[in-house]
């Protein structure tokens, strides 16, 4: 039983760290559409592409900043 937790426990834990790296390409401007539409496929590759993401891809890409509501 604690084999199966342990298991789930990381799968969360790559499912969260998927989501945020997907979620953060679309909140960067990486200076093309083909740029960032790379990066998003790279941040959904199960369990590595999040990490290569982080590593990597983080770096090339500047906040878009936000715009204050009226």
């Amino acid at each position: 039983m604690e084999t199966v937790l342990v298991w789930a426990g990381l799968g969360f834990l790559f499912l969260l760290l998927t989501n945020l790296a997907f979620f953060d390409v679309l909140r960067r401007d990486f200076g093309s559409r083909g740029k960032k539409v790379f990066w998003g496929f790279v941040a959904l590759i199960p369990f590595i592409g999040c990490l290569i993401y982080a590593i990597i891809g983080i770096h090339m890409g500047r906040r878009i900043p936000e715009e204050p509501e009226a």
